[in-house]
């Protein structure tokens, strides 16, 4: 406790750039302060203050524990207030980024199956990339991201993959396949979300294609499920989806794919003092989905939507 201390000592100077000021912010006389702030520097073996007796500025070594120090006094005190929270039963609200494919149904479930802990669920509509730069300020306890993706500084749960099927216009002659491959597509163009959304995940994807014959003639871009659908119906392309698209529109078809193409999630927060109940939130959404039809195929007939898969790992 008395490095944290020492650090708050030093973000009080570094950022008065006036020991005199910096002491009476903190409540102590000047003498001790600068006591402190040579001993940390004698423990950091730099010299973290040009000063004289004008002035004050802080070195290079300096500016960098500044940043660091600012961190980590946050995240500790982030924890003390988790900490006293939860002894009290009073924990904060569960702040969760979910992609927008997600399936109406499971977040219901997932909303409806963590009721019982007292805590509410702040659910957030955001893209992969959305939910990385928010993990990383601290304004998401948690992410439902997809894979591949960079999570430096971030810990995984349980990982989920979706098979994908393809939608199609139901007067395209591939529609009265029961199934389709890939390579079938040959010569369509592709209906894909934006790249910005999942960069990671929009290149697997592409790369999927190429490997297995499917080149589109163009890529059009789309998130939101209204404007796939009419950019499917328009001949712009196909799209691949979990099947919840083709329930919307009856002009268009979903059929299962039987190559390995499926996108991949887990849930994922911050390494350093997570929320308390967030790996808890992890298993339960592995509970939720597994429960959403995995053990039952779904008819490739039907325009009904591809179960979901559940397996274990890390990216």
């Amino acid at each position: 406790m008395n490095s944290l201390r020492q650090l708050r000592y030093f973000v009080a100077v570094a950022e008065e750039l006036h020991f005199g000021r910096a002491a009476e912010r903190l409540g102590i006389a000047q003498p001790p302060l600068s006591q402190r702030i040579r001993k940390l520097e004698q423990d950091l073996g730099a010299r973290l203050f040009d000063r004289d007796s004008r002035r004050v500025e802080l070195t290079e070594a300096g500016q960098i524990l500044l940043v660091e120090a600012r961190d980590l006094l946050a995240r500790w005190d982030r924890a003390q207030r988790l900490v006293g929270k939860a002894h009290r039963g009073e924990i904060d609200a569960l702040r969760v980024g979910v992609p927008p494919e997600l399936a109406g149904r499971v977040l219901a479930a997932m909303l409806t199956a963590f009721e019982s802990r007292d805590v509410r669920v702040d659910l957030q509509e955001l893209t992969t990339a959305e939910q990385i730069r928010l993990l990383a300020d601290r304004q998401l306890d948690a992410g439902l991201l997809q894979h591949p993706v960079d999570v430096v500084g971030l810990e995984l749960g349980p990982e989920v993959e979706t098979p994908l099927g393809v939608v199609l216009p139901r007067d395209s002659p591939l529609a009265t396949r029961s199934a389709l491959t890939l390579a079938d597509l040959a010569g369509l163009g592709l209906v894909i979300f934006p790249r910005a959304a999942a960069p990671g995940l929009y290149d697997a994807t592409l790369r999927t294609c190429w490997e297995h014959g499917f080149r589109p003639t163009r890529v059009q871009h789309a998130r939101n499920p209204e404007f796939v659908l009419g950019m499917v119906l328009s001949g712009r392309g196909v799209a691949f989806d979990q099947g919840m698209v083709a329930q919307k529109e009856p002009r268009v078809v979903w059929r299962p794919l039987t190559d390995a193409l499926s996108w991949r999630l887990s849930l994922a927060w911050p390494a350093a003092a997570p929320h308390p109940l967030v790996r808890e939130l992890a298993e339960l959404i592995v509970t939720v989905i597994k429960g959403d039809g995995a053990s039952r195929p779904a008819p490739a007939q039907e325009v009904a939507q591809r179960p979901w898969n559940v397996v274990f790992g890390r990216s």
